[in-house]
């Protein structure tokens, strides 16, 4: 079966020599072979520490060493003259080693000395794969691990995809829950890439009943006789604490984790209640239950308070959070940027998150705090992978920020760009410069100043300003005749500004002071206010419609001129998702600026055609 290889594409290497026993030493045995050969008189080793002394480098490896070691995934790279060692304690550290040595190979020259190790010490995707084949929120064809109730006879495309996320530092995934022969399949494909599986499942039981802890003794005993290093189990939706601890009993003998998602999701409220607010759901549900998990669960936290929004504040809780382990959930897959039709490149987004101060006083960063970072992943059966080609920059950013969060978006985006297309210079830096915006430009052209869910309901993709407006589960622009946005402050509003620490709960409470960017997130203002940027609300809205469409008008003209250097299929796959995006961008901005002028009836400054 042929596979489209991504960022695997292109890169070379020359003859490599591995020191180093193991399954993963033998899958970077076959990496070797299948990779793509050039000359050079660069000699390459990689090896264990402990057999270091069996290269020519072995001193200038161990002064590398930092004072506590490398970790289990951590590696060096050395390179003195024609000699080049890639060392780790063990096998993740190699195969992590051999891929950053495959992705800069051929960009190396001069003396160097590099030492990592991963920032965050699980690195995940969450696959909402069901086992019939379809995919929940899944915007790339079917599931390629499922189809008819059981896995997929061939696991070449799971192979490969398992190759992929290793190249860029993923070490977990989690699955729908299978069949134990089925589950140990793919387990035993993913274990060659040092990615440990995790099962998905919805906990509905009662944990007190004692019928119901000794069942999922048994049933968990069964998994791991099948699987022995099973990650543990990801919990896509449950009751409470004990039932999180209950589960974590149970895998707790096997070293296994339980993965606990908190969402914003709230029981139905009445949309008449303008203190009734979903953002403040997850705070309220798990900072009076802090301290009262087992050791060994995780729970993902949504990056923002709603539902990952193209633009909405960083979660409270991701500060909060004291006395358990905690990790951050993005979303690779596009459910409300666009849905891998329309080009967003997130990975500015995800460092702004990454970087976030939770303190707002200088102190611990969202990525300094989190043991995890997990995403719903972006991956189906279409040939490309992602729907869109360009949608592989996503989840290439993903697995490199999970890795270092304090990577340069752009700088990844050209990594990927140069591993992926065989290209020269000029035509990747035009291609960078048409992706490196896009998240931007999507954000202008549909929410503006923070408001969320103006969008189709059900499908989530293309503007409807009302759809979720009289929603039970929340209403978000509360747009009248005399203003727009969400009243959330504690004089007025819900509260949810006092949920974040001082002085972030100030700078969000205070309209003047308020980001702009959130501004509608958090207050409700005449579209007369006057924003930092010195634009009226309301003209603020169309400017910015105007000008995201017109943004997406030169993206197309841009990958018009470079197209044709590309290959028959990426340059129709392109050319139609830009076609598709740029009558989104039209809709958008004319249905948000017609809402928006009939409601005010204040017109542009600028005269502009607004369809009245």
């Amino acid at each position: 079966m042929s596979v489209d290889l991504a960022w695997l594409a292109t890169q070379r290497l020359p003859e490599v020599t591995v020191h180093a026993s193991g399954v993963l030493a033998q899958t970077i045995r076959a990496e070797v072979r299948q990779t793509r050969r050039f000359r050079t008189d660069v000699q390459v080793a990689i090896c264990t520490m402990s057999r270091i002394k069996e290269t020519a480098l072995w001193q200038e490896v161990e002064a590398a060493l930092p004072e506590h070691g490398l970790g289990v995934e951590g590696f060096v790279v050395v390179r003195r003259g024609n000699d080049l060692v890639v060392a780790a304690e063990g096998g993740h550290g190699l195969l992590y080693g051999y891929f950053y040595l495959l992705r800069y190979f051929e960009w190396m020259s001069g003396d160097f000395t590099v030492v990592e190790r991963p920032a965050v010490p699980i690195r995940m995707l969450d696959h909402w794969d069901e086992l019939s084949g379809a995919v929940r929120r899944g915007y790339s064809g079917g599931s390629i691990f499922f189809a008819d109730g059981a896995v997929v006879p061939d696991l070449t495309r799971v192979r490969a995809y398992a190759r992929l996320l290793a190249s860029i530092g993923i070490n977990a995934v989690g699955l729908a829950n299978a069949e134990l022969p089925d589950v140990a399949r793919l387990a035993g494909v993913f274990r060659e890439y040092g990615i440990a599986v995790s099962l998905a499942i919805d906990f509905v039981d009662d944990p007190h009943d004692e019928r119901v802890v000794r069942w999922w003794s048994t049933a968990v005993s069964r998994v791991y006789d099948a699987v022995p290093d099973l990650g543990g189990l990801l919990v896509r939706s449950g009751r409470d604490v004990e039932s999180a601890n209950l589960l974590a009993r149970a895998v707790a003998p096997y070293g296994g984790t339980v993965f606990w998602r908190v969402s914003g999701a709230v029981p139905d409220h009445d949309w008449r209640d303008r203190r009734a607010d979903r953002a403040r759901a997850a705070y309220d549900g798990y900072v009076p239950l802090d301290g009262r998990f087992e050791e060994n669960v995780v729970l993902q936290v949504t990056h923002g308070p709603l539902d990952f929004q193209v633009r909405e504040p960083v979660s409270p809780l991701l500060g909060e959070l004291q006395e358990t382990v905690f990790g951050v959930e993005l979303q690779v897959t596009q459910e409300f940027s666009g849905q891998q039709q329309d080009l967003c490149y997130l990975g500015p987004w995800w460092r702004e998150i990454l970087q976030f101060d939770t303190t707002g006083a200088g102190g611990g960063t969202v990525a300094d705090r989190i043991g995890a970072i997990v995403a719903v992943s972006n991956v189906g059966a279409d040939g490309n992978w992602t729907g869109h080609k360009l949608a592989q920059s996503n989840l290439y950013a993903f697995g490199r920020l999970a890795w270092d969060p304090a990577a340069d978006p752009v700088s990844l985006l050209h990594e990927w760009a140069a591993a992926t297309f065989a290209m020269d210079d000029r035509t990747r830096s035009e291609l960078v410069t048409i992706m490196s915006g896009s998240w931007r430009t999507y954000e202008r052209y549909t929410a503006p100043l923070g408001v969320g869910y103006m969008v189709t309901p059900g499908t989530h993709y293309g503007p409807n300003v009302n759809g979720y407006e009289y929603s039970a589960g929340g209403s978000y622009h509360y747009a009248d005749r005399n203003g727009v946005g969400a009243d959330r402050t504690v004089k007025t509003g819900s509260g949810f500004t006092g949920q974040y620490p001082e002085p972030l709960a100030s700078l969000y409470e205070d309209v003047y002071t308020c980001p702009d960017e959130l501004l509608l997130f958090f207050h409700h203002v005449p579209y007369d206010h006057v924003l930092q940027s010195g634009s009226t609300v309301l003209q603020h809205i169309y400017d910015t419609h105007f000008q995201g469409y017109a943004e997406v008008e030169a993206m197309v003209a841009r990958w018009r001129v470079i197209a044709e250097r590309f290959e028959p299929g990426v340059r129709e796959n392109v050319t139609a998702r830009f076609d598709a995006q740029l009558a989104n961008a039209r809709e958008w901005r004319d249905q948000v600026n017609t809402h928006f002028y009939r409601l005010s009836g204040i017109p542009d400054t600028h005269g502009r055609t607004i369809h009245r």
